[in-house]
C-alpha cells in the first residue's frame, strides 16, 4: 500500500543525461585534433602566401638553403608543384572532392595519427582551393600563390607539403595495418571476451 496519497510506489527518475561513452568522447577528442591540425596549416599556408606576395618579386629568386632550396614567387595554374597547367577546373572540383571526403571520414577517425594526417590534408586542400576561388583570373580558375623552389624541378607551397606529408604518412598508417576507425571500445570487450573463454575452457 501506499503510505501517503499521491506518493509513487517508486521512486522518480532524475532527469539527469548520462554520460556519453568512452569511444563518443574519444572520437570527440580526435575531431577536435584533426579540425586543429586542419586550421593550423591552413593558417600557415595562407599566412605564408600573404608574406610571400608581400615580400618577393616575381623573377627574382632568393637563395634560402644555397641553390637547393630557393624562395620564387609565381602564380600556379595548375596543381601541386606546377603540375597539371590548363585544367584549373577541374583541380578546382578534385579539391572540393577531397575537402567532402575528409569532412565525411572524420566522423569515422579513430586513431590521433589519422586525425593528425587528415587535419593535414584538409589544411591544405582548402589552402590551395582558396587560392583557385578568390584569385585571380577568376572564381574557380584562380592562380595558385607558389613560391618555395625545389632546385628548379617544381615550385610549390605550405599546402603542398601538407597534402604530401599527409599521403606519406597515410601510406605509413595503411603498411602497419592502423585502420582509419582504430581499435574501438566494442573491439576490447570482444577481445576480452574471447580471452576469458578460452581461460574458463583451460
Amino acid at each position: 500500500m501506499q503510505d501517503e496519497t499521491g506518493t509513487p510506489l517508486t521512486p522518480s527518475l532524475q532527469s539527469t543525461p548520462a554520460p556519453a561513452p568512452d569511444h563518443v568522447q574519444g572520437r570527440s577528442r580526435l575531431f577536435a585534433l584533426l579540425v586543429g591540425v586542419g586550421l593550423l596549416t591552413l593558417a600557415l599556408d595562407q599566412g605564408s602566401k600573404l608574406w610571400a606576395l608581400a615580400t618577393l618579386t616575381p623573377g627574382e629568386p632568393r637563395d634560402l638553403l644555397g641553390p637547393v632550396v630557393r624562395l620564387n614567387l609565381i602564380r600556379n595554374a595548375g596543381a601541386a608543384f606546377s603540375l597539371g597547367d590548363g585544367v584549373t577546373w577541374l583541380l578546382t572540383i578534385v579539391a572540393l572532392g577531397i575537402v567532402v571526403w575528409v569532412g565525411r571520414a572524420a566522423r569515422r577517425v579513430g586513431h590521433p595519427w589519422w586525425a593528425v594526417t587528415l587535419g593535414m590534408l584538409l589544411g591544405g586542400a582548402i589552402g590551395n582551393l582558396l587560392d583557385r576561388i578568390l584569385r585571380e583570373p577568376g572564381f574557380g580558375r584562380g592562380h595558385v600563390v607558389d613560391f618555395i623552389d625545389y632546385a628548379g624541378l617544381f615550385i610549390g607551397n605550405i599546402a603542398d607539403i601538407a597534402i604530401v606529408a599527409a599521403a606519406v604518412f597515410g601510406a605509413l598508417l595503411a603498411m602497419r595495418g592502423i585502420p582509419l576507425e582504430g581499435v574501438t571500445h566494442g573491439r576490447h570487450e570482444a577481445d576480452h571476451v574471447v580471452q576469458d573463454e578460452e581461460g574458463d575452457h583451460v
